[in-house]
């Protein structure tokens, strides 16, 4: 595309739910556009790490810029911002939709309306963006598009009398789809005034160049030598490079309003590029930024300890690594007395940490271990100060706490009727509020709940998946903190509290918290030569004991016969030598118990 003109720019992005064709559809637009050669095309293009391609989601997005000739002879430089499409990272996709004027909505013909695809709408709509629906999978036989029609009108609220039908597997009404980004969507805003301003979606570390800084130029011009700062830390670099993606990074002379592309400043340090902030010029900057910034923070908590102690430093180099490409993952040493030295980590949501995890044992084939999740408690205390605990350990003294607030999300769950009571029992075990129930047709009802975070992070999808079976899906978005009657449980092994095992619950949930930790224990510590008891306590007071018995030895093998007085003098002997082994034994937890113990219920 020879000349720059901003009426012939768009920015679109695409927002599904998982697994609804996003990245399909990418494809056939990056194949359709020739921005990849076919030789060199293959399915899901943009989704460039290997767990991405085996779980079917997109966990980094990935910009492209694509030359379209449309029908009108025109040629249009259309620019794709790929967006992740799970819950956790909403955020980014908030940031993505910033830097665009319209959004495709995808929908499954087959599966029709979900709960993320609801919750993306809204981020979508929030920030007027210009919205086309697009039913896909037409292809499929159990593909039923005038109920995903009406979905559409009843359920969003959008007109789909105009709604485009495409396969995002054969390729069918994909041009149809690019008519539309062209006729419907909107050019980028004339800038009012010169001054540099570009909002930052993304990142990414490359190992030989340093940052690569994702943009979308809103005023200026952005070119090679420009020294630019980053608005909310005042930091300043001086541009070395900049790029589009075609889907690789190409270097252009400079980037004008309107146009997606790239910058490379030498910058080291991933800390310094924040999602969401606004690049200016060092000489001539703009006075405010835009709207919209704020700094990630972590919703759930969780330890991460290496199998083998030797492996700590190996496990610190990788996290180091994972954050140069990940912002939101926080990282701080912490030790444990039964596990050793080891990392908290901050995730954004379970998937973010299931990620981590996953991505730490095969990248970087580590062998490690994760302590419960938790989420953020604020704590008031009586002289009136306040304090934000994630970790059992720092507990304070339950005398000297006023009260306790918990953080709450509301979340909107799908499901077919007939798994209305299913769902209704399982919302009630996890100490959720039902605020409305919406039916949508005849196959789909969507539920608003109010849920406590620590209730539903570990294992409410599965348990909810396996309710509907399979049918049913929900998201979570931060609703409010409240307060709630927290309290810490402690585990004891052989009367030593193991702070591993030690968890923030609500005081309704305790018991039958604790009698499942201390019965999965019971299982999983191997029996010893003396009786080990396994408690679960609140304070000074034991709600629930388990006993694994000694292993016996027969002292009084050798004798035989004669008289008994013999052998009542072995067994005084052993009594008195377990009772002192009972004293200095310890009591070795494998490995092995701390997985089990995540997994009790």
């Amino acid at each position: 595309m020879s000349e720059y003109d901003i009426k012939k720019i768009r920015n679109f992005s695409i927002i599904a739910h998982i697994d609804h064709g996003k990245s399909t559809i990418a494809d056939r637009l990056l194949e359709i556009t020739n921005t990849v050669p076919k030789r060199e095309m293959q399915e899901q293009l943009l989704d460039d790490m290997e767990l991405e391609r085996e779980r079917g989601i997109t966990i980094k997005s990935h910009p492209v810029t694509m030359v379209y000739t449309a029908k009108d002879g025109n040629e249009y430089k259309i620019n794709f911002i790929d967006t992740p499409g799970h819950v956790d990272f909403s955020y980014e996709v908030s940031r993505s939709l910033s830097a665009c004027e319209g959004a495709l909505l995808v929908i499954d013909a087959a599966q029709g309306v979900q709960a993320q695809t609801l919750a993306n709408v809204h981020l979508a709509v929030e920030r007027d963006l210009e919205i086309v629906p697009v039913i896909n999978k037409i292809d499929l036989p159990a593909a039923d598009i005038e109920a995903s029609k009406h979905q559409i009108e009843e359920v969003i609220g959008l007109d789909a009398s105009d709604v485009v039908l495409c396969s995002g597997k054969t390729g069918a009404g994909i041009d149809q789809m690019l008519e539309k980004i062209v006729s419907d969507f909107p050019p980028p805003a004339e800038p009012k005034d010169d001054l540099l301003r570009c909002l930052i979606f993304d990142s990414h570390y490359d190992p030989y160049r340093g940052v690569l800084v994702y943009i979308r130029v809103m005023s200026g011009e952005i070119r090679k030598g420009t020294l630019v700062r980053m608005m909310s830390l005042g930091k300043t670099f001086e541009v070395l490079e900049v790029g589009i993606f075609t889907p690789n990074e190409r270097p252009v002379e400079m980037l004008r309003p309107g146009e997606v592309g790239c910058f490379i400043a030498n910058i080291k340090n991933t800390a310094d590029v924040k999602v969401g902030d606004t690049v200016t010029s060092h000489r001539n900057p703009a006075s405010d930024p835009l709207p919209g910034f704020r700094i990630i923070r972590p919703v759930v908590y969780a330890g991460i300890y290496p199998v083998d102690t030797s492996e700590f430093e190996t496990l610190r180099d990788a996290l180091v690594k994972l954050q140069l490409n990940d912002s939101a993952l926080a990282v701080e040493q912490e030790s444990s007395q039964a596990l050793g030295f080891g990392f908290r980590c901050g995730f954004l949501g379970l998937l973010h940490l299931e990620i981590i995890f996953e991505r730490l044992r095969r990248e970087y084939d580590l062998d490690i271990i994760t302590t419960a999740p938790s989420v953020i408690y604020k704590f008031t205390m009586v002289g009136g100060e306040e304090r934000e605990i994630d970790n059992p350990v720092h507990y304070p003294d339950p005398s000297a706490i006023d009260s306790v607030e918990e953080p709450w999300v509301q979340s909107h769950v799908m499901i077919p009727p007939d798994y209305m009571g299913a769902l209704m029992a399982l919302a009630q075990e996890k100490r959720g509020e039902c605020i409305k129930t919406e039916r949508l047709d005849s196959t789909k009802l969507l539920l608003t709940y109010l849920f406590p975070l620590n209730e539903i992070i570990t294992d409410f999808n599965d348990k909810l998946k396996s309710v509907t079976r399979g049918y049913g899906s929900f998201d979570y978005e931060f609703h409010s903190y409240r307060k709630g009657d927290i309290i810490k449980l402690e585990i004891r092994v052989n009367e030593e509290p193991i702070d591993a095992f030690s968890i923030l619950v609500h005081r309704s949930k305790a018991e039958f918290k604790g009698r499942a930790i201390c019965a999965k224990l019971k299982e999983v510590i191997p029996r010893q030569l003396f009786k080990i008891p396994v408690q679960a306590a609140i304070g000074g007071k034991i709600i629930s004991r388990e006993t694994i018995g000694a292993m016996s030895k027969n002292v009084t093998a050798k004798c035989y016969g004669g008289d008994i007085s013999r052998k009542r003098k072995l067994w005084e002997k052993q009594k008195k030598g377990k009772k002192r082994m009972k004293k200095f034994g310890k009591v070795s937890i494998p490995q092995t118990a701390f997985m089990e113990v995540l997994k009790a219920e």
